[in-house]
């Protein structure tokens, strides 16, 4: 099969019957299928699923909602399609633009093909500037130089989507999850429509859920096979101004001072023990990181193809 269609939805009843036509039109030619993520929808989405849906379209129905980006490994983690396109349920992502970002994905032999929302039509104040400076935040601190994280339309191959582990609210770091694989990727400006029925589900709190979550993204992309590398210095760093401390205090000590009230000790004591702590904590995370491989067999490392000597080369 040639793209697996994954759309993950919640509470969009009104927008099930024209999704599934837009996708029909736009996929017309194509071997592809659909595969619809309920993500736990309380209104009549399910109804409408059941009334509406076609032969190459399959429906999960999750027993709650569990949020977009474990809605999005579920349809994903199903996937037949060599690729899989990833798009919101609300026809703000269009469909049409999908065959221009397969075609972009095998042409350029790309793994990842990502949607930058041309005249995006959202308010300005609490969804574009929220969205622009988290962009920044994620472009500047990762280094994977892309323009819009938010958009979920994206086209990648399908050995990048099976490896990507969306958990919690990770779909928006898809492209630096892919990096991680060692994808290629490069991106082309999509449409985006203005939403017609139903409300949002984002708002201007998600930007502080964009931060939190960077956090992670970035040990898991520097430090995720090497975590002795981050605690490490830090823990010996830490200790070693806890030494200096401690010594001065006692050569003052040995001089006849009182050091028993001076705060300096404390602090001293402090950052010999934090220190030591961070040390530990990087010796535990580097067993982790190694049971984590060893346990499942898997290699720190991905290898993209293998080239052979072409017959009766020498």
């Amino acid at each position: 099969m040639e793209i697996t269609l994954v759309i993950a939805v919640y509470n969009e009843a009104d927008n099930i019957v024209p999704l599934l036509k837009a996708v029909e039109t736009a996929m017309d030619g194509f071997d592809y299928e659909v595969v619809i993520v309920d993500d736990g929808s309380i209104d009549g989405t399910l109804r409408q699923l059941r009334e509406n849906i076609r032969g190459n379209t399959r429906v999960l129905a999750l027993r709650k909602n569990y949020g977009q980006s474990l809605a999005m490994a579920a349809g994903i983690n199903v996937a037949e399609g060599d690729f899989i396109a990833t798009l919101d349920g609300d026809l703000q992502n269009d469909p049409a633009d999908i065959p221009a970002m397969l075609q972009l994905a095998k042409d350029g032999q790309w793994d990842l093909v990502a949607g930058v929302r041309k005249n995006r039509q959202d308010g300005f104040i609490l969804r574009k500037i929220p969205s622009r400076i988290a962009n920044l935040i994620i472009r500047n601190s990762t280094k994977v130089m892309l323009h819009d994280y938010g958009c979920t339309l994206k086209v990648f191959r399908n050995e990048i989507a099976q490896s990507l582990g969306l958990y919690g609210d990770m779909h928006r770091f898809i492209p630096v999850l892919a990096a991680l694989q060692g994808a290629r990727m490069t991106e082309m400006e999509v449409r985006h429509h203005p939403r017609i029925h139903g409300s949002s589900k984002y708002g201007i709190g998600r930007t502080i859920l964009v931060i939190s979550d960077l956090f992670f993204v970035l040990f898991m992309k520097k430090y995720f096979q090497r975590p002795m590398h981050i605690f490490g210095p830090a823990g010996i760093l830490i200790f070693m101004a806890g030494a200096v401390i401690n010594g001065f205090l006692l050569v003052r000590k040995l001089q006849g001072e009182q050091i028993a009230q001076r705060p300096l000790l404390l602090v001293g004591i402090i950052f010999l023990l934090a220190g030591l702590q961070l040390v530990l904590t990087g010796i535990l995370a580097e067993i982790m990181m190694r049971t984590y491989y060893e346990s499942q067999q898997k290699q720190p490392y991905r290898v993209r193809d293998i080239i052979l000597p072409k017959k009766g080369s020498i």
